[in-house]
């Protein structure tokens, strides 16, 4: 067990060092420290969630039995993947930093700065966080111990929710540098909302129904032949989806019908220190994403 925590404790900052010293000192490229970290940031997410997706598919696909059949990758990839949360938290963070640094807080880098720099950031992006505690400290030992290998097949097909996560990854860089009008930018965002609907939203009443064929009674029976734990946990894991799903689609409708929010001032480093500025969720498509600053390349 602890051999697999090191091993993801070492793989997911090693890989997100390796790509950011990559991109800066590569000749052809020599990216700017922002630049590097908000890339490497989006390139170690999607390397996770074809990881886990993969895991997911391979895991879900092999158990013929969804209750008793287990799979060992199940576990294992639960302990590699658990220090992969506790990074993302730091890299995103970074990638806020460097954001408002690129705003117009290069002089700023004393303590003070960088102290609101945080608080700022664990306000606007308290969702996402809580979501990444939540993954460590509720959902790492339910599935690892409190399942008692039982289920391996509905942990799998959980898994399969990162399907998603390369296309808001995309959709987040794509963003970063302006690329708004782009064709690449509109099949991206089509294929997030789709992914993100039936890998994320669609997921918890699948496993419900799954459950239910199973057992032999209706869906809207299960949630009363199964622990009250389960349907609590998969409330809360349910919620976040669907609201980062509502702001998806609130940006893909500003995306695909063309509607501008000219009229608005532009956010400054300086709104987003205070507060002041609307809140960008952690999802590539946000109502504002358009008129937030962004990184130059």
């Amino acid at each position: 067990m602890l051999t697999i925590l090191a091993a993801g404790s070492v793989f997911f900052p090693g890989l997100f060092v390796l790509s950011k010293q990559c991109l800066k000192h590569i000749p052809a490229l020599r990216w700017s420290e922002g630049d590097a970290v908000i890339v490497s940031a989006r390139l170690v997410s999607s390397v996770q969630a074809v990881m886990a997706s993969s895991a997911g598919y391979i895991i879900a696909s092999s158990c013929d039995d969804i209750i008793e059949d287990q799979h060992w990758l199940t576990s294992a990839y639960i302990l590699f993947a658990v220090p992969y949360f506790v990074y993302d938290i730091y890299a995103m963070f970074m990638c806020y930093w460097y954001k408002l640094r690129i705003k117009g807080h290069e002089a700023d880098s004393g303590a003070k700065p960088l102290g609101a720099a945080l608080t700022s950031y664990l306000r606007r992006e308290f969702l996402m966080v809580l979501h990444h505690v939540v993954m460590v400290t509720v959902c790492f030992p339910v599935s690892v111990f409190w399942r008692q290998g039982k289920g391996d097949y509905f942990q799998g097909v959980m898994f399969l929710a990162e399907v998603s996560t390369p296309w808001v990854c995309l959709g987040k860089i794509l963003i970063q540098y302006k690329q708004q009008h782009t064709l690449l930018h509109k099949v991206n965002g089509a294929t997030m909302l789709v992914t993100f609907f039936i890998c994320r939203v669609l997921l918890f009443p699948y496993l419900y129904y799954a459950y239910g064929r199973y057992a032999s009674i209706p869906l809207h029976m299960v949630p009363f032949n199964v622990p009250w734990q389960v349907n609590l946990g998969a409330a809360m894991l349910m919620a976040p989806q669907v609201y980062w799903f509502s702001l998806i689609c609130r940006g893909a409708l500003r995306l695909f019908t063309g509607s501008s929010r000219s009229r608005r001032p532009p956010v400054t480093a300086k709104d987003d220190l205070d507060g002041q500025a609307p809140s960008q969720p952690a999802n590539g498509y946000s109502t504002h994403a358009t008129e937030q600053k962004s990184d130059s390349h």
